[in-house]
């Protein structure tokens, strides 16, 4: 909607309240498409109606509102966060959005007798030491595969520590102390590689070393020489690793965020220091609205980045702008962290080295956000070109099936626009009700699931591949017999060659089945390649999913008078199926809810 939308804004502002709070404009489908927070509403709302506006994004916004509401607040700081939660509900079209506003995960030391490291991402509501954020959870399977070869602290499920009778796989790797069974480690030498472990993860290699190095004396003085063969192994291990750490620094607590903006595109870089040490960095692309001034761009990306999900706010922020209200904002996330929130901008000395890497990080990852983006755009233009189509291509869709031996189907629907895959509107469907094997009904339910419904014009795909031959074709053209809406996809199956190699496939259109067959090094083809061979490993993933979890529960389900929370009550106290197998009659029996006459079902059941 771009032409001009009568909104008497002077009977609005007119009755506007001074105090601050939120206001949303609206276009004339009752869609959100701008919202906003204010120190003072009726001088606010009222600047966006002034006679000569120089923003070329306010002006086009301006000319869609058809109505507007506001949110009266009782603080700024209050503002900031209402803001936050109607930006993140409405995704308003001229707001800057944040893609990736998930919380991020941290190494939790748990609060048991023989505490376990292990992942965490959520609330922190388990007793124990958050150590973090990470920037992925790559990052925390990194750091905890390197904690297992340092500290021999377990890191197993509660429900399988407590049902060892027996050291497990990781004690014999010299990985585990194992302390679920008697004997094996003394209390207080676990208590003691706890302590090391919590003093690494506080960045305390230093003392962490000089610790093991008294430990080893101690031990060669008194003749205890595997003791201190132990101590030496894990001397040299903490040093190596100490030597590939990337940057280590004096800051206890800080995130760095670098900045570049070109041609439209954002990109922001952040670095998380915790503990002195950096525990990773992470690339993130705001959606921006055009014409956005940088200030704008970051200061919403930080609001969202803070105030969104289960985030660590940290006591030091190093930007790369000058931010337009940074009294307040420090404020709202002050409050939001509990403790004193500080910006630094024109820093120096360490700070400066973070800041210069953070930028010439942002810069490289925005240049090759922006090649990808010509990369992915001249493929379309090419798919354009090749399939002789008047409009430009927003939006494709690709189906798969994957399946063993008909067995646990799953069919897969990925999608991709004109920056490349969109994965938030990626589906897999569980086929159920059909002949096994049969890859045309499973593509035809897919499909009837998967548009049966649909609503929004915008999620009408312009193409529709197939990943198949003319039979699975067929079945998307019986799917789309009875279509009532105005937009049609352009059905395509992709059939592979002969051979099947990369590079032979061929194009068959819906209706006339004729086909267009591509070159290897079609540009086009590329792109078809790529979406199709991403519907498949969506597929595969989603069908191996379901495969394991059959697997798991499939024999537990056959037996009679064990119902679903005994199957769980099973799983959970022995510590899986392998253990559930292995288990005797008395073991068996020591699971709640399963009594001695029960446990020996179950037993003949799985053995007989």
């Amino acid at each position: 909607m771009t032409d001009s939308v009568s909104f008497d804004h002077q009977a609005f502002i007119k009755n506007l309240t001074p105090q601050p709070g939120v206001y949303r404009m609206y276009n004339l489908r009752d869609e959100v498409i701008y919202v906003g927070k204010a120190r003072n509403l009726k001088k606010r709302v009222a600047s966006y109606f002034r006679a000569n506006l120089d923003s070329v994004k306010t002006q086009s916004l301006v000319r869609q509102i058809a109505d507007m509401d506001v949110t009266v607040t009782h603080t700024e700081t209050e503002a900031f966060i209402l803001e936050n939660n109607y930006i993140k509900k409405y995704k308003p079209r001229y707001n800057v959005l944040l893609r990736d506003d998930k919380s991020y995960p941290f190494i939790l030391l748990t609060d048991h007798e023989h505490p376990r490291l292990t992942v965490h991402r959520g609330p922190r509501k388990k007793k124990g030491e958050y150590f973090g954020p990470y920037p992925s959870a790559t990052a925390v399977r990194e750091s905890l595969r390197t904690m297992q070869k340092l500290f021999p602290i377990r890191q197993c499920e509660d429900s399988y520590y407590k049902a060892r009778t027996r050291p497990c796989l990781q004690y014999q790797l010299k990985r585990c102390a194992g302390p679920c069974v008697e004997g094996l480690v003394s209390e207080e030498e676990y208590t003691q590689q706890v302590q090391l472990a919590r003093m690494f993860l506080k960045g305390r290699n230093a003392e962490v070393i000089d610790t093991l190095v008294k430990k080893m004396e101690r031990a060669s003085e008194d003749l205890h020489f595997e003791a201190a063969a132990r101590y030496r192994d894990q001397i040299s291990a903490l040093r190596k690793v100490q030597e590939q750490q990337w940057v280590s620094g004096d800051q206890p607590e800080m995130d760095v965020f670098g900045f570049a903006y070109k041609n439209g595109i954002a990109s922001v870089q952040g670095f998380f220091i915790r503990d002195n040490k950096l525990l990773g960095s992470k690339s993130f692309f705001p959606k921006v609205p055009g014409d956005a001034e940088p200030e704008e761009v970051f200061q919403s990306f930080m609001l969202q980045f803070y105030l969104s999900g289960n985030k660590s706010i940290p006591r030091q922020i190093v930007l790369p702008l000058v931010l337009q209200e940074p009294e307040a904002i420090a404020e709202v996330l002050s409050k939001q962290a509990g403790h004193n929130v500080k910006f630094f901008q024109g820093v120096r000395d360490e700070k400066r080295r973070y800041l210069d890497l953070a930028n010439t990080n942002a810069m490289n990852s925005l240049e090759t956000q922006q090649n990808n983006q010509k990369s992915v755009f001249a493929r379309f233009l090419e798919l354009e070109q090749v399939l002789e189509l008047d409009n430009p291509i927003q939006r494709m869709e690709c189906f798969d099936i994957s399946h063993t031996s008909g067995q646990q189907t799953v069919a897969s629907c990925v999608v991709f626009n004109r920056e490349g895959p969109f994965k938030t509107d990626y589906r897999r469907y569980n086929i159920e009700g059909i002949t096994p094997g049969d890859d045309y009904a499973a593509m035809g339910q897919a499909l009837t699931r998967r548009y049966r419904n649909i609503k929004d014009p915008a999620k009408i795909p312009d193409i529709l591949f197939i990943d198949g031959g003319k039979g699975q074709l067929a079945q998307a053209e019986s799917c789309f017999e009875n279509w009532t809406h105005e937009k049609m996809p352009m059905l395509i199956g992709v059939a592979k060659g002969i051979s099947r190699k990369p590079g032979l496939e061929t194009l068959i259109l819906a209706g006339s089945h004729a086909t267009i067959p591509l070159n290897a090094d079609s540009s086009a083809l590329h792109l078809i390649q790529h979406i199709r061979d991403e519907a498949h490993r969506f597929a595969i993933a989603g069908h191996r999913n379901r495969r394991q979890k059959v697997k798991t529960q499939s024999r537990l389900e056959s037996i009679p008078g064990v119902g679903a929370k005994r199957r769980q009550s099973m799983l959970k106290y022995l510590g899986g199926m392998q253990e559930v197998l292995k288990a005797s009659t008395s073991e068996l029996a020591k699971v709640p809810g399963i009594s001695a006459e029960l446990a020996e079902d179950i037993y003949q059941h799985l053995h007989h």
